[in-house]
């Protein structure tokens, strides 16, 4: 009975040591797992911050790329801004010519006959008229051989597109013949050669200088038109749009009025 006893409780410690050794294997596979899991835990968070910077720098280069693409579209609407601006001004400049230079032609052509005209007079003994009249009618005395030849060398630098030595010989006869019934036409002329260097402030002068000493003048219209265009270049609006009024006013049935008119009324 003793012995049965001692049996039961030898199997029972040992099935009670199994148990405990049973549990602590567990434990240990539990700590095992729940270390697994922190490692995978703290990995993911690891990953997940280096996708976030990631992401940060490349939302980051995004934001710098897209205000330097700003800057580029801003500069190219400078860039086109001032292209048109050049576009106007070589347009303007292009019109003024055409003018002069259809001008030119008729002033080669009145030469021509007043040459012809000074030629007849002088074998009938009669004054001639024309482009020699400083009111651009009337008939006046003979411009001197000298005074032609100049005015007429000088037409021909102006011909040639020589701008700048244009302007010295107009300046030259003004400055020769201040009293030649040609010096108007000098004038304008030299302030044309001036507009063309874009040496406009000058040009003005010189225009107005032709407008105050003969206003009826066969130029005074184109005279006027000119200063008009200086203004404008000169980015002088109120100054341009009074010309233009008292070129409309002054001078209502000139070809020069027609063009005025049209500028007038593209003017902002």
């Amino acid at each position: 009975m003793h012995k049965t006893a001692v049996l039961k409780s030898a199997t029972a410690n040992r099935v009670r040591a199994a148990a405990l050794a049973a549990m602590l294997c567990l434990g240990g596979v539990a700590a095992q797992a729940q270390l697994f899991g922190d490692d995978q835990a703290r990995q993911a968070i690891l990953d997940l911050r280096q996708r976030l910077d990631q992401t940060i720098i490349a939302q980051n280069r995004l934001v710098d790329e897209n205000a330097q693409m700003r800057r580029n579209m801003l500069e190219l609407q400078q860039q086109l801004d001032t292209l048109r601006g050049e576009l106007a001004a070589l347009r303007d400049q292009n019109e003024q010519l055409a003018r002069s230079t259809e001008e030119l032609r008729k002033s080669q052509e009145a030469a021509r006959q007043a040459l012809d005209g000074a030629a007849a007079g002088v074998r009938e003994g009669q004054p001639a008229s024309g482009e020699g009249s400083a009111a651009g009618a009337g008939e006046v005395p003979l411009t001197s051989a000298d005074e032609k030849k100049d005015y007429d060398a000088a037409l021909e630098i102006f011909r040639a597109g020589d701008f700048k030595a244009a302007q010295k010989s107009f300046a030259n006869f003004v400055k020769s013949y201040p009293r030649s019934g040609l010096a108007p036409s000098a004038l304008f002329w030299l302030g044309n050669a001036q507009y063309a260097t874009r040496n406009y402030k000058e040009a003005i002068s010189n225009f107005r200088s032709l407008l105050t000493a003969v206003p009826k003048h066969e130029r005074a219209p184109e005279a006027m038109l000119a200063v008009a265009n200086c203004q404008i270049e000169l980015k002088d609006q109120r100054a341009a749009r009074a010309t233009l009024e008292q070129l409309l006013k002054t001078y209502p049935g000139s070809e020069a009025a027609q063009a005025g008119k049209e500028r007038l009324d593209n003017l902002k």
